[in-house]
């Protein structure tokens, strides 16, 4: 078997691992019926399948992102909105998770599917702040080179929903929070900027868990690439610093590995231009991997986010090799162009929603 369908099933092995629809499954097999669920992030829509197979029509509300609803069943509502930068939609999203908790009754129980993506998929501004101050902020942000947990704590100053003011205004008796995981340290407050996060006292019976996280994908990949007769040679959440320095650090890793695999999880930053080209941090990490390994025949890493959508891209990023690099790669790499190179050298992962988000998974095989 060739290097890069092998490390492809490794990949996808552990983004398997954390699907949105069994995670969820599994975790509400014991629940009992809920009056009202409510699902929004990336996974919304995969989690939602699974709480209709376990509830059958329960009154079901899906905020997520385009494209990411197939297959859900006639009952549920569903809002899709815009990711990585909010729109009209993701205020009317905002507005519609508020307004059906707020109408619920006071005996009444709500499940809360929360998972990534919720930052910029719905919103429910602050009174004095509008869509353009919602854009201009999400703009500025995801070109600042900011970790996951500072960008949502700048979010929340704007929100009326996030960092539990979502479910400051349910009146009724019990919530329910599952969350799949895509920030550091798996902390709900942090997850989607807080929307599932618990007010401050709150006046109702509440459980909260995480379902999925980047920790269970790295380990099913792991698994995956010992059952194939690798030795894993690091498994590891180390992608959580600006993707040139990520680059550095793992490229002095990979070009002195052993054969095996290499196994790393976690979300690089990246500063972008003023007018910056194609592709997502994952692209940019890829390429500049490629030039780590440049002239290393043996090696081949894959770069993906594991909800299959990189950025503003319908890629989920790269497989490269030793010789994806070429002279014309840094200017590309320098114009955070990334991902014209990539799909010129052919190199791109292009996976669709995966119904699941815990932030990215690169895998390394040297053969």
């Amino acid at each position: 078997m060739q290097a890069s369908q092998q490390i492809q099933d490794i990949w996808s092995a552990g983004v398997a691992a954390v699907d949105g629809y069994t995670a969820t499954l599994e975790a509400i097999q014991m629940m009992e019926r809920p009056d009202q669920i409510l699902a929004v992030g990336k996974a919304a829509g995969a989690m939602a399948r699974a709480a209709a197979n376990q509830f059958g029509a329960v009154p079901t509300l899906v905020v997520t992102k385009d494209g990411h609803s197939d297959g859900l069943p006639a009952h549920v509502d569903v809002i899709e909105s815009s990711h990585p930068v909010p729109d009209d939609r993701s205020l009317a999203g905002g507005r519609a998770l508020r307004e059906t908790i707020e109408s619920m009754e006071h005996d009444s129980s709500l499940l809360l599917l929360v998972s990534g993506g919720a930052s910029s998929l719905a919103e429910d501004l602050m009174p004095g702040f509008s869509l353009d101050d919602l854009e201009a902020l999400n703009q500025r942000l995801l070109g600042d080179g900011l970790d996951i947990r500072a960008m949502n704590a700048e979010r929340r100053k704007l929100s009326r929903i996030k960092g539990g003011g979502l479910l400051s205004s349910f009146p009724g008796k019990k919530v329910t929070v599952l969350a799949i995981s895509d920030v550091p340290g798996d902390d709900l407050g942090v997850i989607g900027s807080g929307i599932g996060a618990l007010p401050d006292a709150p006046r109702f019976a509440a459980q909260t868990s995480i379902i999925a996280s980047n920790e269970h994908a790295r380990n099913a990949a792991a698994q995956t690439a010992e059952q194939a007769g690798f030795v894993v040679l690091a498994n590891a959440e180390a992608l959580h610093d600006d993707y040139l320095s990520v680059a550095t650090a793992i490229g002095e890793r990979l070009r002195h590995m052993p054969k095996g695999v290499m196994v790393f999880g976690g979300e690089p930053t990246v500063v972008l231009p003023d007018q910056p080209g194609r592709g997502g941090r994952n692209q940019a990490l890829a390429l500049a991997l490629a030039h780590e390994i440049e002239g290393q025949r043996d090696i081949t890493v894959i770069v993906g986010g594991t909800d299959g959508t990189d950025g503003p891209t319908d890629a989920a990023g790269a497989i490269v090799t030793g010789e994806t690099w070429s002279d014309e790669a840094q200017e590309y790499l320098n114009n955070a162009d990334s991902g014209s190179f990539l799909a010129k050298a052919g190199a791109l992962l292009v996976t669709g929603p995966t119904g699941t988000n815990v932030m990215d998974l690169v895998i390394a095989i040297r053969n």
